[in-house]
């Protein structure tokens, strides 16, 4: 497969499955479009494990399959695999730490089993080895594999895009038994797990996910705060920020309701914002 063909089965699986990202490649310069699409290709198949197994051990399976191929221990060509080839060439091409993506696919175990979110500090763990790894990936690739300093940038944006992205899937990972709601969250709102998978909303519920919200919206103003320090060029591997305000909007509507209503967002108005957004320099 040659790299126009590697880029564009990358970008199509984004676009299919992930619009948001896709578009953040779509405003990123052209010459780092396929290997940003390529990261955010690896990504997509790592947090689509759970639904393309019928078992956590296939899963487990799968990620090692993943981990073997970034280390270079794997079975068969990796390099001719759609996906893993040309990430394998971008961590060459761009210096990707191989340790923040074998991190990635380690924090997304989680993700094939039932177990709770411990804790708040937990959660923030959880999308600090996810999201906000991708953003320090993204950068990289940006700045030519030039290190850019952006940690607290990346660590509150990934907090900030990672709960957002677990509450607007709230209906369909309760609908399956998952519970990413930290315990700490709901033991302080006398809420129980089982009260969640019983699929009612309550006050009591409505008040952990309002501060769930708020958890989001404070990290996003230290993101955007950070985000005043960045240079423009670096600005496209934020882009998809843009999209967290609108949503969490959507789901303080009156008829909002955690276990039924999608937050979907049309494709059309995500291109307005991050045109915006890039157009602005802000969020």
């Amino acid at each position: 497969m040659n790299n126009a063909s590697e880029g564009d089965y990358c970008l199509n699986a984004l676009k299919q499955a992930d619009p948001e990202r896709y578009f953040t490649c779509l405003f990123a310069p052209v010459k780092h479009r396929a290997a940003l699409a390529a990261l955010y290709a690896f990504n997509l198949d790592i947090v689509r494990t759970r639904e393309l197994v019928s078992e956590p051990m296939i899963g487990e399976i799968r990620l090692q399959w993943w981990r073997d191929a970034l280390i270079g221990k794997g079975e068969g060509d990796a390099s001719a695999h759609p996906i893993a080839g040309p990430l394998l060439k971008n961590i060459a091409d761009y210096h990707l730490p191989v340790t923040g993506l074998v991190n990635l696919i380690d924090a997304r175990v989680f993700d094939l089993y039932d177990d709770p979110m411990p804790s708040v500090h937990d959660l923030e763990a959880y999308c600090g080895e996810t999201s906000s790894a991708l953003f320090q990936l993204s950068l990289l690739i940006l700045s030519d594999g030039r290190p850019y300093s952006a940690a607290d940038l990346c660590g509150h944006a990934g907090v900030a895009f990672g709960i957002t992205a677990l509450l607007k899937a709230f209906p369909w990972h309760a609908s399956r038994g998952q519970i990413y709601v930290p315990a700490d969250l709901l033991s302080k709102n006398e809420v129980s797990s089982e009260e969640l998978l019983k699929r009612r909303s309550s006050a009591s519920i409505e008040a952990v996910l309002r501060e769930m919200r708020s958890l989001v919206r404070h990290h996003l103003t230290l993101a955007k705060s950070e985000l005043k320090k960045l240079p423009d060029d670096l600005f496209p591997a934020f882009i998809s920020l843009a999209s967290i305000e609108p949503a969490l909007r959507a789901m303080e509507k009156r008829n909002y309701d955690p276990f039924t209503s999608m937050i979907e967002p049309s494709r059309l108005a995500l291109i307005f914002r991050f045109w915006r957004a890039i157009r602005t320099k802000r969020l």
